[in-house]
């Protein structure tokens, strides 16, 4: 187990807009915002290790990304799909969040926290074989998350 090394997830998002004042990469609120994980980020890790003529791989696999945020709905079972302008639509990633809120009441920014859990199995060279331990790994993503309003009105009958 002590040579493998295991990265900290690293995710994408969209939308990424610059608001009315000027903050770069915000999402809206109300609007799907898809995530997915980048290359960065694997869904298996092999690594085999030697002492003397016996070896064993240890190989660590993972089905895809757990995201939560505050003010937030969140549906990922998954990697995620990438965005891409003019071919992707609305509800077709398997890795979404759903802000119910902006993100001025935390300061600026809501936390996006990912983690992908691995299972941990190894082969040796001369047959054995077993599991190890899950290993977790984390990290957040600040995201701003932004309203757009707009007033509704019915118009009049005349």
């Amino acid at each position: 187990m002590g040579a493998v090394t295991i990265p900290a997830p690293s995710v994408e998002t969209n939308p990424k807009i610059t608001t009315g004042d000027g903050v770069p990469d915000a999402t809206v609120v109300g609007m799907d915002t898809w995530v997915w994980a980048t290359g960065d980020t694997p869904s298996e890790v092999r690594v085999t290790a030697s002492a003397g003529s016996m070896s064993a791989e240890v190989v660590a696999a993972s089905s895809g990304l757990r995201v939560s945020a505050p003010d937030a709905n969140q549906s990922c079972t998954g990697w995620g799909s990438p965005w891409v302008d003019g071919k992707n639509q609305e509800g077709s990633s398997d890795c979404t969040v759903q802000f119910t809120r902006s993100s001025a009441h935390l300061g600026g920014t809501t936390p996006l926290s990912v983690s992908v859990s691995y299972d941990v199995s190894w082969t040796a060279s001369d047959g054995n074989s077993g599991t190890l331990n899950p290993i977790t790994t984390n990290s957040t993503v600040n995201i701003p998350v932004a309203e757009i309003q707009t007033v509704n009105h019915t118009p009049s009958q005349h």
